[in-house]
């Protein structure tokens, strides 16, 4: 990460240093530098590439010439100018039915000017920046066409496999499948499940040669090996054919009827970018998790990754290549060999150029039923049990299904577009299935709504309502995050009447605008359904002082968790009444939501996954910013977030206790220090004085002075702050003394030994209240840099 750091005379605060003259800039060109790491990964990559380029350019039908034209056009274009540093891209097996259909309908050259076309557009999408439109389809829908393309695929190339020559269509393939068995050749079987089997072993080779040997991609031993058997055993196959490139066709002007060709340029369209730009969020989450990064790798940037998308379709098309998408295995093989930056796509790319040069006579004897037998495996695979599970438990089972089975009988665009109908309409049931009951318990009715409240749900609202005799007490729960006009009404009406015939009614939930749980008597507090998280001051008859400030700058009155006014008169004042609210919101509320959760915990014990250092600031909820929930987080809170070096006199073990007990007893995986914006403690420590009474607070703060010190050290460059500076002195110090305290964690003997272990990971975070924004310590070697918290940190 690079900044502009100014000059130190730009701060008036800052004492001004001279410094030595700079040596003058080397005057030799700049030597291009390839890290290692690129050189292996592009090596690994090519070897995947290679055959599954010429397998699914097999699947299409195309040349076999044009899948090397896409992987090596891929790698090049697509590396050098899209937003995904590592995705790797080429023709992919998501593309082949679409593909496929394209050539049969309209012929090769036809099909590259369609290409070209949709590169056209998307080009156009990616300056009118909507890239990030394409996330809003739903996952099942995606899934969904992804299966059915690889349900395609793997019926088509059975029959290569088998020995024969596939359909059109998959009822057209199935309905020729039992002739093909009949008929099958044993020389293109034995070939195929010599493929199958390697691909299936050759990960699960066991002990320290398999390590070894698995280094090597299966595809290529797989491909390989089937080659090896064949040229061996002498069987006469049909086997790969590379005719001379003086030969090889290029785009032409497009043939067709329009409104077909429109549909073709759009279908591709929509699949290479929805598939590309899925590819780069997922390439994303794979670099998050990668263990040991120590090189910054950047986040994808999706409108530029579409960008480089239609680039790379434009030339492969215009050079007679398929069209190119972000593709899984590559990507995947790409992340995990190590790979920094974007030359190594860009070097597998040169590769595939390289190999489809020099290598032609060693590629023609490779068997075709070698290649569809890789290419069916790929099919199958596409079919994720994985993505099933997922989209049953979140009951979008029936949109996957019906995606499915459009592409498979239907097509791909046809669908899509059946997923994106049962989509809509599964979101409208949900929104207008409502389910309420009512029940009797101890006297007391309950009616409880679940689901969104609607105008659809009146009739039946305010039929179950009536059931309540007159004169009851009633208590209504709104299990819905959304209620509309006519429903509000509905049960406002009924809950006056109600009253009035000398019944009691209490109202559990949310709705716009106003609690209706809590009566508007005090003042007309309008509270809504963030108000638990507000320190706020609800305008009421009664006065109320004050807040008065704790030592670390914070509010001495605490958050309300049922809105109203916060006082600071005492237990016995209003802040005992605010207190009793809000214990009994919880026992109302929320308890019912957690018992379970926290019986298991009571039952388990506290397992937490990391110790967080905050400072006791009452406006920094740890569990808000962190999105965590009971027994995740092992928090520790003091003034000023301060870690004690290990062995001063400090009257107070509490925080190494705590640390040695993370760490030692509850094996924390991670330590995050995090620091705050106007912190009062780090205000106090640039106000003290030497000498004056040593009060428990100074003796306190002297923590701090190694943060103080590092800040004045002119030798150490500012910290930054999402690529700024600072505002002022006092955010400078609460970000220098995060760095520190990290420098602390590290001298304790725990602390070391689990870092030493591999076993303990540690993070500088920093929480700006105002603007209610967090920010990750990437660097500290450059006086501290912190930036905004990435999707792919939350993910990792």
């Amino acid at each position: 990460m690079s900044a502009c750091v100014p000059t130190r005379a730009a701060d008036p605060n800052r004492t001004e240093r001279t410094h030595p003259p700079h040596s003058p800039p080397p005057t030799g060109p700049r030597r291009f530098r390839i890290a290692g790491a690129d050189v292996s990964a592009s090596i690994a990559v090519f070897l995947i590439a290679l055959p599954l380029s010429l397998g699914i350019a097999l699947a299409t039908g195309a040349p076999l010439q044009a899948g090397l034209v896409a992987a090596a056009v891929g790698g090049l274009v697509a590396g050098r100018l899209g937003g995904s540093p590592l995705q790797v891209s080429g023709p992919a097996a998501g593309l082949t039915v679409v593909t496929a259909d394209l050539i049969q309908r309209y012929g090769w050259r036809t099909t590259c000017a369609i290409t070209v076309l949709a590169g056209l557009v998307q080009l156009g999408l990616g300056c009118l920046r909507v890239a990030r439109g394409a996330l809003a389809v739903s996952p099942a829908i995606v899934h969904g066409m992804l299966a059915g393309i690889g349900v395609t695929i793997a019926v088509a190339q059975l029959h290569i496999v088998l020995g024969g020559t596939p359909q059109s269509s998959v009822p057209d393939n199935l309905r020729a499948l039992p002739a093909q068995l009949a008929h099958m050749r044993p020389a293109s079987v034995s070939v195929s499940v010599l493929t199958l089997a390697l691909l299936l072993l050759w990960p699960r080779l066991p002990g320290r040669a398999g390590r070894l040997l698995r280094k090597v991609p299966a595809a290529l031993v797989a491909v390989a090996g089937a080659t090896a058997a064949a040229a061996l055993a002498g069987l006469r196959l049909p086997k790969v054919d590379l005719p001379s490139w003086s030969n090889h066709a290029l785009a032409g002007l497009p043939e067709g009827p329009v409104l077909g060709l429109v549909a073709a340029v759009l279908t591709t369209t929509l699949v290479c970018s929805v598939q590309s730009l899925l590819g780069a969020v997922a390439v994303d989450k794979l670099v998050a998790g990668r263990p040991g990064l120590s090189t910054h790798v950047p986040r994808s940037q999706l409108d530029r990754e579409l960008l480089g998308q239609g680039a790379a379709n434009i030339v492969s098309g215009s050079l007679g290549g398929l069209p190119i998408a972000g593709v899984a295995v590559r990507s995947s093989a790409n992340v995990h060999a190590g790979a920094v930056s974007r030359n190594s796509t860009m070097l597998h790319g040169v590769l595939v150029v390289i190999a489809a040069l020099l290598m032609v006579p060693i590629l023609e004897l490779i068997p075709l039923a070698s290649l569809a037998a890789l290419v069916m495996a790929v099919g199958i695979q596409m079919v994720s049990l994985n993505h099933i599970r997922t989209v049953t438990r979140h009951r979008e089972v029936w949109v996957y299904a019906v995606t499915t089975l459009g592409v498979v009988s239907l097509g791909v665009l046809e669908g899509v577009a059946l997923g994106i109908a049962m989509a809509v309409g599964v979101a409208l049931h949900r929104l207008t299935r409502t389910r309420i009951t009512h029940e009797t318990e101890e006297g007391v009715h309950h009616v409880h709504v679940r689901g969104q409240l609607t105008f659809l749900a009146v009739p039946r609202l305010s039929r179950v309502l009536h059931l309540v005799p007159h004169g009851a007490d009633t208590v209504v729960e709104l299990d819905g995050s959304f209620m509309d006009h006519a429903a509000y009404e509905t049960l406002q009406d009924w809950q006056k009447t109600h009253t009035a015939q000398g019944g009691t009614v209490e109202i559990t939930g949310r709705h716009p605008g106003t609690r209706i749980s809590e009566p508007r008597t005090s003042g007309d507090c309008r509270c809504r359904p963030w108000t638990p998280w507000r320190n706020h001051q609800c305008e009421g008859p009664q006065s109320v002082a004050p807040a008065e400030k704790n030592p670390d700058g914070s509010n001495r009155s605490e958050p309300n968790p049922t809105g109203g006014t916060h006082g600071t008169n005492g237990i016995n004042g209003t802040s005992g009444h605010e207190l009793a609210r809000g214990i009994s919101a919880f026992q109302r509320n929320t308890a019912p939501l957690v018992r379970s959760e926290l019986a298991r915990l009571a039952r388990e014990g506290q397992k937490p996954s990391q110790l967080f250092l905050a400072c006791a600031d009452s406006r920094l909820v740890t569990s808000m910013i962190t999105s965590s929930g009971p027994g995740d987080l092992f928090v520790v809170r003091n003034v000023g977030n301060l870690v004690p070096r290990p062995g001063e006199e400090s009257g107070d073990d509490s925080v190494a206790a705590a640390i040695e007990y993370a760490v030692d007893v509850l094996q924390v995986r991670s330590i995050t220090v995090c620091g705050h914006s106007g912190c009062g403690a780090m205000q106090a420590l640039l106000n003290s004085e030497p000498g004056g009474a040593q009060t428990p607070l100074k003796r306190w703060l002297r923590h701090g002075l190694p943060s103080l010190e590092r800040m004045a050290d002119g030798n150490l460059p500012w910290g930054r702050l999402a690529g700024r500076f600072p505002e002022d002195a006092v955010e400078q110090l609460c970000l220098t003394n995060v760095v520190q305290q990290l420098e602390h964690l590290r001298a304790h003997d725990s602390v070391a030994r689990a870092l030493r272990e591999g076993a303990l990971e540690l993070h500088g975070m920093y929480f700006h209240v105002g603007e209610a924004e967090s920010y990750l310590l990437t660097e500290t070697e450059t006086g501290g840099v912190f930036d905004h918290v990435r999707e792919s940190d939350l993910t990792a």
